[in-house]
Protein backbone atom coordinates (compact mmCIF):
# COMPACT_ATOMS: atom_id res chain seq x y z
CA UNK A 1 0.00 0.00 0.00
CA UNK A 2 2.53 2.83 1.18
CA UNK A 3 5.82 2.32 -0.49
CA UNK A 4 7.77 5.75 0.96
CA UNK A 5 7.01 6.95 4.77
CA UNK A 6 8.39 10.41 5.80
CA UNK A 7 8.37 10.72 9.27
CA UNK A 8 9.70 14.25 10.92
CA UNK A 9 11.31 14.51 13.87
CA UNK A 10 12.92 16.64 15.94
CA UNK A 11 14.45 13.78 18.58
CA UNK A 12 12.20 14.89 21.43
CA UNK A 13 9.82 12.09 23.14
CA UNK A 14 6.80 12.86 21.13
CA UNK A 15 8.61 12.60 18.12
CA UNK A 16 10.17 9.33 18.69
CA UNK A 17 6.93 7.74 19.10
CA UNK A 18 6.12 8.49 16.05
CA UNK A 19 9.28 7.47 14.21
CA UNK A 20 8.79 3.92 16.35
CA UNK A 21 5.27 3.66 14.34
CA UNK A 22 6.34 4.76 10.93
CA UNK A 23 9.27 1.90 11.32
CA UNK A 24 7.00 -0.66 12.42
CA UNK A 25 4.20 0.29 9.92
CA UNK A 26 7.43 0.53 6.89
CA UNK A 27 8.34 -3.13 8.28
CA UNK A 28 4.75 -4.27 7.87
CA UNK A 29 4.32 -2.91 4.53
CA UNK A 30 7.92 -3.58 2.65
CA UNK A 31 8.62 0.07 3.03
CA UNK A 32 11.02 2.60 3.24
CA UNK A 33 11.71 5.44 5.53
CA UNK A 34 12.63 8.89 5.06
CA UNK A 35 13.45 10.44 8.70
CA UNK A 36 13.21 14.26 8.02
CA UNK A 37 14.60 16.90 10.31
CA UNK A 38 13.64 20.70 9.84
CA UNK A 39 16.51 22.93 11.22
CA UNK A 40 15.68 26.58 11.55
CA UNK A 41 17.38 29.45 10.00
CA UNK A 42 19.73 31.52 12.92
CA UNK A 43 16.73 34.55 14.28
CA UNK A 44 18.18 37.75 12.82
CA UNK A 45 17.38 41.05 15.32
CA UNK A 46 16.09 44.24 13.59
CA UNK A 47 14.77 45.35 15.67
CA UNK A 48 17.04 48.79 18.09
CA UNK A 49 19.05 47.37 20.49
CA UNK A 50 19.20 44.02 19.31
CA UNK A 51 22.24 42.25 19.59
CA UNK A 52 23.78 40.85 15.92
CA UNK A 53 26.38 38.45 15.67
CA UNK A 54 28.75 38.60 12.49
CA UNK A 55 27.91 36.73 9.61
CA UNK A 56 30.75 34.11 10.22
CA UNK A 57 29.47 33.67 13.57
CA UNK A 58 26.25 32.98 12.19
CA UNK A 59 27.40 30.80 9.69
CA UNK A 60 29.18 28.79 12.39
CA UNK A 61 25.98 28.15 14.30
CA UNK A 62 23.70 27.30 11.50
CA UNK A 63 26.12 24.78 10.23
CA UNK A 64 26.38 23.15 13.98
CA UNK A 65 22.47 23.14 14.02
CA UNK A 66 22.46 21.40 10.28
CA UNK A 67 24.97 18.90 12.14
CA UNK A 68 22.71 18.36 14.87
CA UNK A 69 19.44 17.69 12.90
CA UNK A 70 21.16 15.57 10.74
CA UNK A 71 22.67 13.32 13.44
CA UNK A 72 19.02 13.12 14.46
CA UNK A 73 17.88 11.83 11.07
CA UNK A 74 20.39 9.54 10.89
CA UNK A 75 20.14 7.87 14.27
CA UNK A 76 16.09 7.31 12.94
CA UNK A 77 17.85 5.86 9.60
CA UNK A 78 20.36 3.77 11.65
CA UNK A 79 17.45 2.22 13.65
CA UNK A 80 14.93 1.94 10.94
CA UNK A 81 17.88 -0.13 8.96
CA UNK A 82 18.63 -2.50 12.16
CA UNK A 83 14.81 -3.09 12.14
CA UNK A 84 15.01 -4.31 8.71
CA UNK A 85 13.95 -1.28 7.14
CA UNK A 86 15.37 0.66 4.19
CA UNK A 87 15.61 4.22 5.11
CA UNK A 88 17.69 7.64 4.68
CA UNK A 89 17.63 10.85 7.04
CA UNK A 90 18.00 14.08 5.51
CA UNK A 91 17.76 17.86 6.58
CA UNK A 92 15.96 20.62 5.47
CA UNK A 93 17.20 24.48 6.52
CA UNK A 94 13.66 26.17 7.15
CA UNK A 95 11.68 28.40 9.43
CA UNK A 96 8.58 27.29 7.72
CA UNK A 97 8.35 23.58 9.05
CA UNK A 98 5.43 22.12 7.14
CA UNK A 99 6.28 23.58 4.49
CA UNK A 100 9.27 21.94 4.88
CA UNK A 101 7.37 19.04 5.20
CA UNK A 102 5.28 19.05 2.54
CA UNK A 103 8.21 19.99 -0.01
CA UNK A 104 10.34 17.10 1.61
CA UNK A 105 7.46 14.72 0.82
CA UNK A 106 7.45 15.75 -2.64
CA UNK A 107 10.82 15.82 -3.44
CA UNK A 108 11.18 11.82 -1.99
CA UNK A 109 7.99 10.81 -3.32
CA UNK A 110 6.75 9.71 -0.04
CA UNK A 111 3.57 8.30 0.31
CA UNK A 112 2.57 8.83 3.51
CA UNK A 113 3.46 11.46 6.25
CA UNK A 114 3.50 9.91 9.54
CA UNK A 115 4.23 12.52 12.55
CA UNK A 116 3.47 13.75 16.12
CA UNK A 117 1.62 15.97 17.41
CA UNK A 118 0.94 18.26 20.91
CA UNK A 119 -2.96 17.93 20.82
CA UNK A 120 -2.87 21.39 21.57
CA UNK A 121 -6.38 22.89 22.28
CA UNK A 122 -8.19 25.76 21.96
CA UNK A 123 -6.38 29.42 22.76
CA UNK A 124 -3.01 27.63 23.50
CA UNK A 125 -3.20 25.70 19.76
CA UNK A 126 -4.25 30.22 18.09
CA UNK A 127 -1.22 30.97 20.19
CA UNK A 128 1.36 28.39 19.42
CA UNK A 129 -0.26 27.53 15.92
CA UNK A 130 0.12 23.65 14.85
CA UNK A 131 2.23 22.32 12.06
CA UNK A 132 0.54 19.08 11.92
CA UNK A 133 -2.60 20.93 11.10
CA UNK A 134 -0.91 22.69 8.47
CA UNK A 135 0.32 19.86 7.04
CA UNK A 136 -2.77 18.08 7.47
CA UNK A 137 -4.66 20.71 5.40
CA UNK A 138 -2.36 21.98 2.95
CA UNK A 139 -0.78 18.74 1.85
CA UNK A 140 -2.11 16.31 -0.76
CA UNK A 141 -0.91 12.67 0.86
CA UNK A 142 -2.56 10.53 3.66
CA UNK A 143 -0.99 11.97 7.43
CA UNK A 144 -0.93 9.47 10.50
CA UNK A 145 -1.06 11.59 13.27
CA UNK A 146 0.04 10.13 16.55
CA UNK A 147 -0.33 11.79 20.35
Amino acid sequence: MYQRILVPTDGSPLSKKAVKSAVELASAMGAEVVALNVVSRYPVSYFEGGVSLPPREVGRIEKQWAENGQAVADAVAQSAERAGVKAKGVTVRSDLVAEAILAAARKHKCDLVVMASHGRKGIKRLLLGSETQHVLTHGNIPVLVLR
